[in-house]
């Protein structure tokens, strides 16, 4: 059975992410503290709130440096996907530097933050597989992150602006959205990931 830990740093929806990969086949471990990491098959670190207080809570637990020295597959939901980035204007907090950029506000966006259902137009990826194009995901967040290279960005949206949703670079992964909210379209990604973890097992 593929392992997959679910980082607990005191903001996620850890139940329903944990109920999700399950549903996919999953054996899943809840982790707040380091030193597990390699005895599971990737990895899904969550969030909500602001990445000061995630950076705060991963840093006070010891899982920072653990989650830059992961080389396997990892996915970002929400403020998870923003804490792969160098930093956030949010904040001005430090984030764990996984992809060069930087998170910054919606600007132009109708109201804040940005809550409820949209699109999001997606690259090919494999964390996609048998999504529809357009397909439509549940948002709640105001800010998002700018990658200094568009070569890792496999989805965006459009709130006021257009905006990175969905980045890629190598075995970590992340969508702004929460697939674990997203019905039908979500459980795939949650189950496509877990298939992803299978498989970097399988070759490693």
């Amino acid at each position: 059975m593929t392992r997959i830990a679910v980082v607990d740093h005191g903001a996620g929806n850890l139940v329903s992410i944990a109920q999700g990969l399950r549903r996919s086949g999953a054996e899943v471990t809840v982790i707040d503290g380091p030193g597990r990491f390699d005895e599971c098959d990737g990895i899904v670190l969550p969030g909500v709130g602001t990445t000061g207080a995630a950076m705060q809570r991963l840093d006070a637990a010891g899982l920072s440096d653990s989650l830059r020295e992961w080389p396997g597959p990892l996915l970002g939901i929400c403020v998870g996907l923003q804490l792969f980035f160098d930093s956030s204007a949010e904040d001005g907090s430090h984030a764990l530097g996984l992809i060069p950029g930087v998170v910054r506000e919606l600007t132009d966006a109708p109201r804040l933050p940005h809550i409820g259902w949209n699109d999001v137009a997606l690259r090919p990826d494999p964390v996609f597989a048998g999504i529809d194009d357009g397909a439509t995901f549940y948002f709640v967040h105001s800010y998002a992150p700018e990658p200094a290279s568009d070569s890792v960005v496999i989805g965006t949206s459009a709130y006021g602006r257009p905006f990175t949703s969905a980045v890629r670079s190598g075995n970590r992964v992340g969508v702004q959205f929460h697939p674990e909210r997203s019905g039908v379209a979500g459980l795939r990604i949650l189950g496509n990931f877990v298939a992803e973890c299978a498989e970097a097992t399988r070759a490693a």
